[in-house]
């Protein structure tokens, strides 16, 4: 299932992209897409079978803004230096485990919403990501198999970076990273069924209808069910969080100077194969 969350911001309500690429309403069987949500087999059973049916009713996308496709994220894991050729481009030994920073719920916007340029930014990067969301509660994860099998779906993820405040200005990666609107999720939340490797997903991303990012999830050092098995001995995963799994190379910080870093004005347009399509037009903050 595709599914995802309409209207405005904060005022979201739930849907459901069919196989003709219809909009229908979900508002009457569930009140959100969340944790909650994703974690109840029987509530994601009655969205499919009256999908199947055909009993959901349709609504009118005109206009109609698509946000973020989780609701009341509890965290967001993400994953650093997990390609080959990125750890490569930034001039970076290919790290023995996962590198883990993380990113605020409150970073998270809708995948055409405004990304805002931080005030006094000259480094604003692009990261074009798979984003993994957890369906079930994961703790000390003994296999690759099994981390897996605790994934309720994936989306595209923007993971929005400014170096300068990441790399020279002292301390973790987290003040490059949590800026307001740093991370664009969706369109859609894929479920996990639809999606049979993980390991085989196209990612793309264009900056002004140029093409910046083209890789494939098969590059990953380390691959989905790994990342969320190696997570969850460090903090334990519960429905509805979600996981950045690295991006590919491409990125401004790693091509000659003068490096193409984002301005105000800039579009972004990004992508992962079968999750959908993402455009943000960039602003000063």
């Amino acid at each position: 299932m595709k599914l995802l969350r309409v209207g405005t911001a904060g005022q979201e309500r739930p849907a459901l992209l069919d196989a003709e690429g219809a909009l229908r309403d979900l508002s009457g069987l569930v009140a959100d897409i969340d944790g909650a949500l994703l974690a109840d087999e029987a509530a994601l059973g009655r969205i499919r079978a009256a999908a199947d049916r055909g009993e959901l009713p349709a609504l009118d996308g005109t206009g109609l803004r698509i946000g973020p496709p989780v609701a009341r994220i509890g965290k967001i894991v993400c994953i650093g230096l997990n390609y080959f050729d990125h750890a490569k481009e930034t001039g970076a030994e290919p790290p023995a485990e996962p590198v883990i920073f993380l990113k605020a719920p409150d970073t998270v916007v809708g995948p055409q919403d405004t990304v805002l340029v931080p005030r006094g930014s000259v480094k604003t990067d692009w990261e074009v990501e798979l984003a993994v969301v957890i369906g079930r509660t994961a703790r000390y994860l003994e296999s690759a198999e099994q981390g897996l099998a605790h994934v309720a779906g994936y989306a595209v993820s923007h993971d929005v970076s400014e170096r300068e405040f990441q790399i020279e200005r002292g301390g973790t990666w987290d003040k490059g990273k949590n800026c307001e609107t740093f991370n664009p999720l969706g369109p859609w939340l894929v479920t996990a069924d639809e999606v049979p490797d993980p390991q085989n997903l196209r990612l793309r991303l264009w900056v002004n209808g140029e093409l910046k990012q083209d890789g494939s999830t098969a590059e990953q050092i380390f691959p989905v069910g790994e990342v969320v098995r190696y997570v969850s001995q460090f903090m334990t995963l519960y429905p509805g969080d979600v996981i950045n799994t690295g991006t590919p190379a491409g990125v401004a910080m790693g091509r000659p100077e003068p490096k193409p870093y984002l301005r105000a004005g800039d579009v972004v347009e990004l992508e992962v194969e079968g999750l959908g399509r993402q455009r943000q037009e960039l602003k000063a903050a």
